[in-house]
């Protein structure tokens, strides 16, 4: 590949999306002494309030991204909804593009991302592309109960309805407009985790340790790290995730969400190509954070060093906890920092709500168990679900 001499400090790095994300990057990017410059649409930009310059612009905005293209010798992004197109744009200007935007599309659309996913030889759920009313009559009864989901923008429990029987199939296709769907079949689970892998221009890559996730209402409740499952499930994860990588030929930072069953296997779920939320305590408990490897594999620099330094629980904070029976009230903040071991994360959003990702606790401990003592304390104080 070309253009993969490493850039020294002081070189500008693009970043396509303006969210906590971004955030987080530019504060590790600065660390290293590099500049950050942001491209996203919205009125308020976390990532845009920590950068060194910030574009307002459409991420289709031809003289935004020819402004990039003058100005970054790399660009990465922040959500998997960034147009592959965009970033196929910057790389005929000369950006490197980590992630590569081929790699975006097919994270883009669930059906090509099972597709491609099944095509590297890793488990995947029994799945079938629902683009019509036919497919949904004819669809296999062997794949219910199952779940109906978006091809595309789907994040965060939307874009996916539960559908028990053949006869609520049809219902639940009309529910989400008709558009293009996949259905998978529900698996007995045991554990849901994911995985990090980074993979640079040299097709060198390093995995995280496991994350074990636990979600409420098809959000990220907790996070535990390292994860509470069999060794050789781990060690499959972690040969799985890089399997994926090389395939897409990716470069970045990949996060594969995986399901260990009941019976112990390990079956990929779905793709994020950036970072990603069950990764943020890395920045605190690993010896290097998933934001400083991003920063690394656009720079052209040695991966660094993924060794956990210590267990972690990781909670996210939802606009639910600003709310109380007198409307919003700011969460104590005090109590929260009283807990010996216990790391705040704000993304400067304007205004919480319900649902909402406004920042995240990590909760260290010398042991898991005392890591997860101290996470329940903040979850009172928050009023977050009680970690497990």
């Amino acid at each position: 590949m070309k253009n993969t001499k490493a850039l020294p400090p002081g070189s500008w790095l693009g970043m396509m999306g303006g969210g906590q994300l971004g955030r987080m990057f530019s504060s590790a990017a600065s660390r290293l002494g590099y500049h950050v410059l942001v491209l996203d649409p919205g009125e308020v930009s976390p990532a845009g309030e920590v950068s060194a310059r910030r574009i307002q612009r459409s991420y289709k905005d031809r003289e935004a991204l020819d402004e990039i293209a003058s100005i970054c010798p790399a660009v990465s992004t922040e959500f998997e909804n960034v147009p592959s197109p965009s970033l196929a744009y910057l790389a005929e200007k000369g950006c490197r593009t980590a992630p590569l935007a081929e790699a975006v599309a097919i994270s883009q659309d669930r059906s090509a991302e099972k597709a491609f996913i099944a095509s590297t030889g890793v488990p995947v759920a029994p799945h079938l592309a629902i683009l019509s009313d036919e497919d949904c009559v004819d669809a296999d009864p062997d794949l219910f109960p199952g779940i109906l989901k978006t091809a595309r923008l789907g994040y965060d429990g939307k874009g996916q309805v539960s559908v028990d029987t053949p006869a609520d199939l049809l219902q639940a296709y009309h529910s989400l407009g008709s558009v293009d769907c996949i259905l998978e079949k529900k698996l007995q689970l045991k554990t849901e985790c994911s995985v990090i892998v980074c993979r640079g221009f040299d097709g060198e890559s390093a995995t995280f340790p496991v994350f074990e996730n636990h979600h409420k209402n098809g959000i990220l409740a907790e996070t535990v790290l390292p994860a509470r499952i069999p060794e050789d499930a781990e060690a499959e994860a972690r040969l799985y995730a890089i399997r994926i990588a090389n395939g897409l030929k990716y470069i970045g930072v990949l996060c594969i969400e995986f399901f260990i069953l009941e019976d112990g296997s390990v079956v990929a779920n779905e793709t994020a190509p950036r970072p990603h939320n069950s990764g943020h305590a890395t920045i605190e408990a690993c010896m290097t954070s998933q934001f400083e490897q991003q920063v690394r594999t656009m720079a052209g620099l040695p991966l660094g060093n993924t060794t956990l330094l210590s267990p972690a629980v990781m909670l996210n904070i939802l606009g639910d906890s600003w709310e109380t029976a007198d409307g919003l009230k700011e969460p104590d903040w005090d109590a929260v920092l009283a807990i010996p071991g216990v790391k705040l994360h704000l993304y400067g959003k304007a205004e919480a709500r319900h649902g909402r990702k406004m920042g995240h606790v990590t909760c260290l401990g010398k042991t898991p168990e005392e890591a997860l003592e101290r996470a329940k304390k903040v979850a009172v104080i928050l009023r977050l679900p009680t970690p497990v």
